[in-house]
């Protein structure tokens, strides 16, 4: 038996003893409101929920008396027990409870499949489990519900609306007590109150999901893009532009509008329907296929910075992270099979650069062909084992989702951990056999043949809005001093000292230093808190003393020291930080 087989670092025993604690929930909200009618409640990432349907709206005060009783659950040390059922008396034991969302479970289920529930106490509920053997398997010092929201019942938006209630629960207090104290952290690094105080960006009712760039947010993202622009000029990319908006028989041609057609704004010009692009790799088809090839231009690297529009509910919406447009740093690679492996190893290598620099640790998962796909599975079958041996080959280790991959191809997944251990989904690379085959993409090979190139898909970024939702969150807004908006605050002690700092912010500003003046007729430490809330990372202390030398007095974010020094001597510091895209 493994040492942690009970333990959280056991994935099965983690979810397991959460999708445990998910019935101790229902349970609870049974006894306190016997009217409520229950749904699902899986464990997730991080804790779990249960759906459940009641004639009133959940307030604090319900999580509290909630919670106080599933920890009362816990302490009864209530057996789980499982049992079985024909179809038919699964559905009446259903329907007796007075539980129709369970009965429709029922009904869903295929013909042959086993029915089970559990028991504990009074409780019994539909479920294929795994559970602990008891509810005092439960610490009732470590559960703790969250928070509550509104889900549509099986995701439909057309079904009815339910309260969702979250939760987590740890074997032990102290694992507990950390957790929230990252959901503290969490909610003071929230980029949407970041972005707000800063004045990075902003949604306005107007526009329900398409966010709006203030001037200071604009510098942010133009210096992410400045960067990439760099990376991929050195990587051999060429940069394109493609229109946002294309005729439906494109989008047919691709297979976007069969498969992704409910996700797209579609219009009618001259009597024609056309879509706004929801990704930008049918334009790129179109840019290769505008001029003949020889199998001498590849591999054909070019690289999209395009702004891409998808339909998302409005309840899904959440500041950058989920917008409705955003700016997806796209690049295809068009080559020979032969050349496959080491173009997937050049990607590889182009995404670790890039998420090593802002120190971001990362996974890798491999997602392999979904039943709603293009093409031959032998097709699928050799890209995806290109795929494989690109990641073996590098050493790299990685996780297999079956099914995942995206309707034309296979695909690489780079998950980022930030600062508090969350994850996010950003770099991708899908390896394409379908796209050139439908737009009939060809080059000349050396036999003077005509020959199917094969194309990657991948992005480094994933969205340029996101990515700085993210970076927000994970700098808590105090950018490394190459990307942040406001590099230097130079402020004043006096009036006196206006001449001097302008002259100081002439020099900084002809060698490229984002910088601003506070010359406001106040005291120096209020000046200074602001700069620290602005999360400048220098600050110049000009007066009349600095002034007399030639010197200017520096603060660092970081530590909040000041040092004094000569101006030169500061510009050599910052220099070298930016130049070096020091964190």
């Amino acid at each position: 038996m493994s040492e942690n087989q009970y333990t959280f670092e056991n994935e099965v025993y983690r979810d397991t003893y959460r999708h445990t604690v998910s019935h101790m929930l229902a349970q609870a909200v049974k006894r306190l409101y016997p009217e409520a009618k229950l749904a699902i409640g899986p464990a997730i990432d991080n804790g779990f929920y249960y759906d459940i349907d009641l004639p009133f709206s959940l307030t604090q005060e319900h999580l509290d008396a909630i919670e106080a009783e599933m920890k009362k659950i816990s302490k009864e040390k209530l057996p789980l027990e499982r049992f079985e059922l024909p179809r038919a008396e699964a559905r009446r034991l259903m329907e007796e409870k007075d539980e129709p969302y369970k009965v429709e479970l029922i009904d869903d289920l295929p013909e042959d499949a086993v029915i089970s529930f559990y028991k504990q106490g009074e409780f019994t509920d539909l479920c294929a489990g795994p559970h602990l053997d008891s509810t005092g398997r439960v610490k009732a010092n470590a559960l703790k519900l969250t928070s509550v929201t509104g889900a549509y019942w099986r995701g439909d938006s057309s079904r009815k609306m339910l309260q969702r209630i979250y939760g987590t629960a740890f074997p032990k207090k102290d694992e507990l007590d950390a957790y929230l104290q990252r959901i503290e952290e969490a909610k003071r690094r929230d980029h949407r109150k970041i972005g707000k105080e800063l004045g990075l960006f902003t949604m306005m009712d107007e526009g329900p999901g398409f966010p709006f760039f203030l001037p200071k947010g604009m510098i942010l993202k133009n210096t992410l893009i400045d960067f990439w622009r760099e990376i991929h000029r050195k990587a051999g990319y060429q940069e394109i532009s493609t229109p946002v908006m294309l005729n439906r028989s494109l989008w047919e041609r691709s297979g976007h509008w069969g498969h992704y057609k409910n996700n797209m704004y579609t219009t009618v010009i001259d009597e024609q329907d056309f879509a706004i692009k929801p990704m930008n790799c049918p334009g790129s088809m179109l840019v290769y296929k505008h001029q003949p090839h020889s199998y001498r231009e590849l591999p054909l690297r070019v690289g999209e910075l395009g702004l891409v529009h998808r339909h998302e509910l409005s309840g899904a919406l959440h500041g950058l992270m989920r917008v409705r447009c955003f700016t997806q740093d796209d690049a295809h690679i068009f080559m020979t099979r032969e050349q496959i492996k080491d173009e997937i190893k050049g990607v590889c290598k182009l995404i670790d650069d890039v998420y090593s620099l802002f120190g971001f640790p990362y996974h890798i998962e491999l997602s392999t062909m979904p039943e709603d796909h293009m093409g031959a599975e032998e097709d699928w079958e050799m890209a995806t084992d290109g795929l494989r041996a690109a990641l073996e080959e590098m050493g790299k280790e990685y996780i297999v989702n079956e099914g995942d991959g995206a309707f034309y191809g296979p695909k690489i997944d780079f998950h980022l951990e930030d600062c508090l251990g969350r994850t996010w989904q950003c770099g991708t690379i899908q390896l394409d056999f379908q796209l050139p085959e439908r737009f009939e993409l060809e080059y000349t090979g050396a036999d003077d043949q005509k020959h199917r190139p094969v194309m990657i898909h991948r992005v480094v970024f994933g969205s340029i809005e996101r990515f700085i939702g993210i970076l927000t969150e994970h700098f808590a807004g105090a950018f490394p001093t190459w990307l942040a908006p406001v590099q230097v605050k130079l402020l004043t002690m006096t009036d006196r000292n206006c001449a001097y700092t302008e002259e100081i912010q002439r020099q900084l500003e002809a060698l490229g230093f984002r910088t601003e003046i506070d010359a406001r007729n106040e005291k120096l430490g209020y000046k200074i808190r602001e700069a620290q809330l602005e999360k400048v990372p220098y600050m110049l202390v000009l007066g009349d003393k600095e002034e007399a030398a030639g010197e200017v007095a520096v603060r660092d974010r970081r530590d909040g020291k000041t040092t004094v020094m000569p101006l030169q001597e500061f510009i050599e510091k910052l220099t070298y930080e930016v130049k070096s895209r020091l964190n």
